[in-house]
């Protein structure tokens, strides 16, 4: 029986799953791996899945809610059936040398690995995902997809090829977890998982991630919708609101009167809050350069873009930087 086979059937004994959990990671992330494993054993009335946890080097894992992760180092973790890798900010500092040597030892063992989020550079980086498809968080895609050519990057919300599961958040991590559930133990057992937390699944791993929430809006205005993901496309040269309403073979003037129904505010005001929101997270977890953020974003002149980050955010990029 090969990995697959172990990790996706029951073997009559708890799944053993160990955490490794980095240093400022979202908790909503950790809490969609634990939950769904927990509400499991409760839902079945017996224990399916154990888990423990464990840290990149042993110190104080605090995640970015102010909650403390106090585990032993992953090289003091005995060996479990599965190995997920959760992470969210300043990731690559956390990876060292010894730690790539213990994924590996961990991941040779295991009967699968996954990762969420920014958990997905340790393995990478570990080559535990060469010739495997995966996915990365949709800020990070372009430059894991760039950093590791041997790993088929998709735009999913998770993968699972053969033992290997990844995705891109918190989200879509519930929903792969409930598909770990649904194989091992069956679909009414994952339902029933799901209906516990109220949740309505997404059980179709290949569909792409989004930048904007947009499902609840396309029932109502789907026109609305489109727009909104064109935009969130494009900001690195943004679209016209001429050409958008082309598009969608609306008129211009039809496109703004829906915009201000559905959301409150012209489509010019939200297109230039979609590339401000983006610059403003380029200034706060990346090292780019100010021209840089600006061209990412649409500006074409770095004073344009100066004015428009400050008059938005009471400082500029350097100040926020400073600040951080």
């Amino acid at each position: 029986m090969n990995n697959e086979d172990l990790l996706f059937k029951p073997q009559g004994k708890p799944l053993s799953v160990l955490i490794l959990v980095f240093d400022e990671t979202n908790a909503l992330s950790l809490s969609s791996v634990v939950d769904p494993l927990r509400a499991a054993n409760r839902r079945a009335g017996r224990k399916l899945f154990d888990w423990t946890f464990a840290t990149p080097s042993g110190a104080l894992s605090n995640l970015t809610a102010g909650i403390t992760i106090n585990a032993p180092a992953l090289f003091r973790s005995p060996m479990a059936d599965l190995l997920i890798s959760v992470a969210s900010f300043k990731v690559q500092p956390q990876i060292s040398p010894r730690l790539i040597t213990q994924l590996r030892a961990h991941a040779h063992r295991a009967q699968g690995i996954a990762a969420v989020d920014g958990g997905v550079w340790a393995l990478a980086h570990a080559g535990l995902l060469d010739n495997h498809a995966a996915t990365s968080h949709w800020e990070d895609y372009e430059a894991f997809s760039n950093a590791f050519p041997q790993i088929e990057t998709r735009r999913s919300r998770y993968v699972i090829d053969r033992n290997r599961m990844t995705t891109g958040g918190a989200a879509p991590c519930l929903d792969m977890m409930l598909a770990l559930i649904s194989r091992r133990h069956g679909k009414a057992l994952a339902d029933r998982v799901a209906a516990a937390f109220i949740y309505d699944p997404v059980p179709d791993g290949a569909v792409p991630q989004t930048q904007l929430p947009v499902g609840a809006l396309a029932k109502k205005h789907p026109e609305i919708a489109t727009a909104l993901t064109l935009m969130s496309n494009t900001l690195d040269d943004p679209l016209s609101i001429a050409v958008i309403a082309r598009k969608l073979s609306l008129s211009q003037r039809t496109l703004e009167l829906r915009f201000q129904k559905a959301l409150g505010t012209s489509p010019k005001a939200y297109s230039l809050s979609l590339r401000l929101s983006e610059a403003q997270r380029l200034a706060t977890d990346t090292t780019a350069r100010v021209q840089e953020i600006a061209l990412a974003t649409g500006f074409t002149s770095q004073a344009a873009f100066a004015r428009a980050f400050k008059a938005t955010f009471g400082q500029s990029v350097r100040d926020l930087r400073r600040a951080n």
